[in-house]
């Protein structure tokens, strides 16, 4: 049917094929084409990591898409259906004049009201140089202890929001720890400072909106307070009934105090992993 190929002679029939053979192959690769600068184009614009964590937010339960205004009992129940980002919810200015009544007992663990919580359990210090400082917060660090590996991105590395961030590895297991807001690495810390790195946001850090997504005052303890509730279920000991502590403080190294326990699920659950 080709030119060529022996025996092959020119018809109007054989024409008409090569046409259409033609056509649906450039279609075909036009189609590709346009596909492959489709996906650049959005790894341009930083939109490719946007799409993967609204993909990972649909995953999640229920429970772990709770609203920050139910968190900080200014509603009685909400689901997020924003992938936390409360920058573009239009329903925020309304929620958020409502009187907070939701102050829960975070059991000693240390939230400084000077910084942003992510829910992803780190925590974003602002400075008055316009960069960020950007940490693992407590609850986060009582869990995992002292990591056996941790790998951090690179100065000058940009990053988005909700894009994996921090790689670390604990006893086997890999923790991958979300980047609570986008910008430029510009330095980052060690094991004797924990682990830190500092930030340049790509948005304006002087716009109340660049933070926004982030939780603060009432919601971050109606967070952990839930937070601390699921844990203690997850960690109860195998094969026995459901029930809360009474009182007590969370120690630190869980993951080497309790390395039976089923940390995969843990860890998705705490990391927002789907």
């Amino acid at each position: 049917m080709f030119p060529g190929i022996d025996g092959f002679h020119w018809t109007v029939g054989h024409v008409v094929f090569l046409l259409l053979f033609f056509l649906v192959a450039l279609t075909v690769m036009t189609t590709v084409a346009s596909a492959a600068w489709r996906t650049a184009k959005d790894f341009r614009d930083h939109r490719a990591f946007e799409y993967c964590w609204k993909e990972d937010f649909s995953t999640l339960p229920a429970a772990d898409r709770r609203c920050r205004h139910e968190l900080a009992g200014r509603v009685i129940s909400r689901t997020c259906d924003h992938q936390f980002d409360c920058r573009s919810c239009a329903n925020y200015p309304h929620f958020a004049v409502l009187p907070a009544t939701g102050f829960g007992n975070d059991l000693g663990l240390d939230y400084p009201v000077d910084r942003f919580y992510h829910r992803g359990h780190t925590w974003v210090k602002p400075a008055e140089d316009g960069t960020v400082t950007i940490g693992l917060d407590a609850l986060a660090d009582h869990l995992i202890g002292d990591p056996d590996l941790f790998r951090m991105p690179q100065i000058g590395d940009t990053l988005d929001v909700n894009q994996i961030m921090w790689r670390i590895k604990k006893n086997g297991h890999e923790v991958l720890v979300r980047a609570p807001l986008e910008g430029t690495v510009i330095s980052t810390a060690d094991r004797e400072n924990r682990w830190t790195l500092r930030l340049r946001p790509r948005l304006d850090p002087q716009d109340p909106l660049t933070f926004r997504h982030l939780l603060r005052g009432p919601e971050v303890h109606g967070w952990v307070s839930r937070e601390l509730e699921r844990l203690q279920l997850q960690l109860r000991p195998h094969n026995t009934t459901p029930a809360l502590a009474d009182g007590g403080v969370l120690i630190r190294g869980l993951m080497d105090a309790l390395p039976t326990s089923n940390w995969d699920a843990v860890l998705a659950d705490t990391f927002l992993e789907a």
